[in-house]
């Protein structure tokens, strides 16, 4: 071979194989499709993640704030359990803060999720499967490593023995949990179902310690006043059972100078102190029993902060911006009870609680009305049916309550200033004469049979009292048995646990990018197991917009499946909202202190607020406490 044509064939050659490279590339590329593997050290529902891999710290923090000092505040009732993740026993305020998860949020961001224990993550454009790569220096309080065997562990230990709403959902999302190395594992998600949140919603179990279990013997399903063990940055100091709880800050925690935490988790110590009822709370507060306090009642935070603290400056109170949705706060109608399975006779009970003179008479006007499950949000429902509302809502007509598509979305009424609204009263009396509920001679409504429609109004809280015997009155002026029956916050638990109730006040906080956890608020499969859906709501087309909304790709498709929902709930009436403010009402001794920007989602306490230990010495030299 002459030396023109070695060249020629040399050239040939290596065209064929770039032609080799770049066809296997193509065939490659196709054979992953949309489907390639994404790298990351965090996960978005939509869009981008805020942070990049490089960030040093969160925008909210103060990456300076000194580490040291108490942060003290109160909570109701008792406790007679550290266990938050058992049906018994009532678990102590903050018994969840030992454990750490996989990944975690932030305070300024929607839908976004983070590494914590896991360093960065792996999963296809599909989501169907994901992959954590945890960080080796983790461990738990003990010293003992944080490996993938741990976690592989504590997901058995949910699927088998946690809360049954839990077990309920989880059991529908994930296949398989593999360990593919000491810091690794993957978990495999059920085909043909949403998996938009299944990533991050595995990365956010919490962890428990194999160890512990194994070598303790502990029962995960008793109740206990021995917490487990934990890789989280505070541990249990000591407590007083039903009086106090400590926690102190553990000075070994792993993670203390990962990017996520710096600025954070700067008390050494966080005290809890119980008390029996609101009055007494707020009365140990003026007294400086614990020194942070969000007050919830208007009546006290209109009248009640003239106390000698306030006088000196020792006790500084502020109105803080909160972007928080409403939560949700309700009067919750039990529909497992026959009585209630008439949509007119839980209309008219609604339309006897009068916020308008509620909010005059009790709240000095601090409040308005919460009117949907996603309050203070952009995803409210209104007025009536978009275009695209109606597309999702048309696929479903054979399952839509009536008037759904044709109406204005469900509003609660507006009363008057008088505590009876005689309008409302007629109404409410219409429904119940249709529903077959007619006034007796006694003045009471009686069914067919006979029988009186008796109501029972559960509550636990003192502060409450000035709220429902209104309400009560109200309800006996419709002709309707009604009782206001106070308990201790033991019976409560208990009774709301059996689902022994007709009425009681709870919460639907719900999120701004919901998914599989709105299962346990109001899917039919939890209705009768979860301590999260007290009206025990079973519908088929609440059951399928839930999916809907999970399979929701964009923020602005998202939008409109949660809006839909919001629509169709409203629509049961087995809820009457109370109230909410758009503000933080809080009052504290005037040593702590925050960034001068805080994130919109979250007020941060406990988070990353710090103390000036110079006021602190001050105040406690002044008598303050």
């Amino acid at each position: 071979m002459n030396k023109s044509s070695f060249l020629l064939f040399s050239l040939l050659k290596k065209f064929f194989q770039c032609s080799i490279i770049i066809y296997f590339l193509i065939l490659g590329s196709l054979a992953y499709g949309d489907n390639h593997i994404i790298k990351s050290h965090g996960i978005s529902t939509f869009g981008e993640l805020k942070y990049n891999s490089d960030f040093r710290h969160l925008d909210y923090v103060n990456p300076n704030a000194p580490k040291g000092g108490e942060v003290s505040i109160w909570a109701f009732g008792s406790f007679d359990s550290m266990h938050p993740y058992t049906t018994k026993g009532r678990s102590g305020s903050l018994s969840s803060i030992f454990f750490e998860s996989l990944l975690t949020g932030t305070s300024d961001e929607i839908g976004s999720a983070y590494g914590l224990v896991a360093k960065s993550m792996e999963y296809p454009k599909d989501r169907s499967w994901v992959i954590f790569n945890m960080r080796p220096e983790a461990k738990f309080s003990d010293n003992t490593p944080l490996t993938a065997e741990d976690v592989m562990f504590s997901y058995k230990l949910l699927q088998e023995k946690g809360l049954p709403s839990f077990r309920a959902v989880i059991e529908k999302e994930i296949d398989t949990v593999e360990i593919l190395g000491k810091h690794k594992i993957k978990f495999t998600f059920k085909k043909d179902i949403p998996t938009r949140d299944l990533p991050a919603s595995a990365g956010s179990l919490p962890i428990f310690s194999k160890n512990y279990y194994e070598k303790s013997g502990a029962d995960f399903e008793a109740s206990t006043l021995t917490p487990g063990i934990g890789s989280g940055p505070y541990i249990l100091d000591n407590l007083d059972v039903g009086q106090t709880i400590n926690y102190k800050r553990n000075p070994e925690y792993w993670g203390a100078n990962l990017p996520i935490n710096i600025g954070r988790n700067n008390f050494d110590k966080i005290r809890v102190e119980y008390f029996a009822d609101y009055n007494s709370a707020f009365e140990g507060f003026k007294g400086g029993s614990y020194t942070f306090r969000t007050e919830y009642m208007s009546k006290l935070w209109a009248t009640g902060y003239d106390f000698p603290a306030i006088e000196k400056k020792w006790v500084t109170k502020k109105l803080l911006p909160s972007g928080d949705m409403a939560p949700g706060q309700s009067f919750i109608i039990n529909l497992r009870k026959d009585k209630f399975k008439d949509i007119r006779v839980r209309k008219a009970i609604g339309l006897m609680f009068n916020f308008e003179w509620s909010n005059k008479t009790l709240f000095y006007d601090l409040y308005a009305r919460i009117n949907s499950f996603w309050e203070n949000s952009d995803m409210a429902a209104t007025g009536k049916p978009s275009k695209d509302e109606l597309i999702i809502l048309n696929s479903l007509k054979n399952t839509l309550p009536s008037g759904i598509i044709d109406s204005d979305v469900a509003e609660v009424s507006v009363s008057s200033t008088k505590q009876l609204d005689r309008k409302n009263l007629r109404m409410a009396s219409k429904l119940l004469d249709d529903a077959g509920w007619e006034v007796g001679d006694d003045g009471l409504r009686k069914n067919k049979n006979g029988a009186t429609l008796d109501i029972e109004i559960l509550n636990d809280s003192q502060a409450f009292t000035r709220i429902i015997e209104p309400f009560i009155e109200n309800l006996k002026s419709l002709g309707v048995n009604a009782v206001h029956t106070k308990i201790d916050n033991a019976q409560m638990t208990e009774r709301e646990r059996s689902f022994d109730f007709d009425i009681v006040t709870g919460n639907f906080p719900m999120s701004f990018t919901p998914g599989s956890g709105l299962k346990q608020y109001f899917g039919s499969e939890t209705a009768d197991v979860s301590i999260f859906n007290k009206a025990g709501i079973k519908s088929e087309v609440i059951d399928e917009l839930i999916e809907v909304v999970m399979a929701a790709k964009t923020r602005d498709e998202l939008k409109v499946a949660v809006k839909t929902l919001d629509r169709v709930l409203r629509s049961y009436y087995f809820w009457i909202p109370q109230w909410f403010k758009d503000v933080h009402t809080v009052a504290y001794y005037d040593y702590y202190e925050h960034p001068e920007n805080l994130p919109p989602y979250d007020m941060g306490l406990l988070d990353f607020w710090w103390i000036n230990n110079e006021k602190y010495n001050e105040l406690k030299n002044k008598g303050a406490f």
